[in-house]
């Protein structure tokens, strides 16, 4: 492995920055427990243990996002794990001041780093300038977001000693091992750019948010869901340079209807519903198709499972995936939130992985900024 780990070094009596990924699922504005949270708490107990006084940085969410909110919820949330305080600052004297009196064995949640817009304009700015003063190391256990140049992330290598934690370790590891030849890729969620990546694939499934994109890529009208999806259509043009007849797309999907599930068949639409989930007849076709892959990768839900009656396409899939022999690997935060709800086994899966895009953008063998700043920590003396 290219990068130094929390074995290289001898943390007792140090100061540590830690920047760890905590963003999670929110329904009905509350943050749902995941493993993010509990992977993460593991790490910081870990670093407490030996000896470190703990500072971890973190986000939640994107700025204009219902979901950009306050870390106050995680914070309740690691303490059923690991002992730690939340301070709802970063660089202002009450942070300074908190992080300054913290003694070996005590660890700090600061607020969502994303409050700040400093936070994406990277290196060398007030952020890095205020903290990295302040500490001996710099941990990043953030490998979800390490495919993103944001100052939390690419700062303070340049300045601290670094290294990666026990979550960015196991991500690395395991995804190491992936051998993506003769791979189906189902290929679901809302974050149409990152699977483009994989696009180039010859067998892939589509679902969620993304499905529905790659249908009106084809020029299918879906009517509300067009205009829903009004933000994203700006990558159809994208999508149809990328689309062959190896990417397969819904062939029905599930609507909403005076608060219960109906579903309608591609040559029905356009329709005045909104869609919340591919159908029964798409969920027959790609169960075919899980049964004969050799392997199955699998990220984002098929629909919003936040409501039940639009988690059955994404149970049906995943139920498929662990009942098959093919080796699986199941990647995405809202994913891996859909296994826990539906209570699906997850010995079944060979791996799961706890990021998105930047699982992707590895295994399609993107440098990923996060990572690139820390190898120079073999050349610091």
């Amino acid at each position: 492995m290219d990068y130094k780990t929390l074995d290289d070094f001898s943390f007792k009596g140090k100061r540590v920055l830690l920047r760890s990924d905590i963003n999670s699922e929110i329904s009905d504005k509350k943050v749902i427990l995941n493993d993010r949270i509990i992977e993460s708490a593991k790490t910081i107990k870990e670093l407490q243990q030996k000896g470190a006084s703990v500072v971890v940085l973190a986000h939640q969410g994107r700025p204009g996002k219902k979901d950009f909110i306050s870390l106050k919820q995680h914070s309740k949330l690691l303490n059923k794990y690991v002992k730690i305080k939340f301070v709802p600052s970063i660089i202002k004297d009450k942070a300074l001041n908190e992080i300054k009196n913290l003694k070996n064995g005590e660890a700090l949640l600061l607020e969502n780093i994303r409050f700040l817009k400093e936070e994406f304009t990277p290196p060398d700015n007030k952020i890095v300038k205020t903290l990295s003063p302040l500490f001996d190391y710099y941990v990043n256990d953030a490998f979800s977001v390490s495919h993103r140049e944001q100052t939390s992330i690419v700062g303070f290598p340049k300045i601290l000693r670094s290294c990666i934690g026990r979550v960015m370790e196991k991500e690395l590891k395991n995804l190491d091992k992936i051998k993506i030849n003769n791979c189906l890729f189902i290929l679901g969620g809302a974050k149409a750019e990152e699977n483009i990546l994989l696009l180039k694939n010859k067998n892939v499934l589509t679902c969620g948010i993304f499905g529905q994109l790659c249908v009106i890529a084809k020029g299918k009208n879906l009517g509300a869901q067009n205009k829903f999806l009004k933000d994203e259509l700006k990558i159809i043009l994208q999508l149809k340079r990328n689309l062959h007849k190896g990417v397969i797309t819904p062939a029905d999907f599930a609507l909403k209807i005076k608060n219960k599930r109906a579903e309608l068949s591609i040559s029905e639409f356009p329709s005045k519903y909104e869609i919340f989930d591919i159908g029964e007849k798409t969920q027959e076709i790609y169960i075919d198709k899980i049964k004969n892959a050799e392997a199955v990768f699998m990220k984002g839900t098929a629909g919003y499972c936040e409501e039940k009656q639009f988690c059955r396409g994404t149970k049906s899939i995943l139920n498929a995936i662990s009942n098959s022999g093919a080796f699986s690997i199941i990647c995405g935060g809202h994913l891996t939130s859909a296994l826990r709800k539906l209570k699906i086994n997850k010995d079944k899966f060979d791996y799961i992985s706890l990021s998105g895009g930047a699982t992707v953008e590895y295994i399609a063998g993107k440098k990923l900024p996060g990572l690139e700043v820390l190898k120079r920590e073999h050349d610091k003396i």
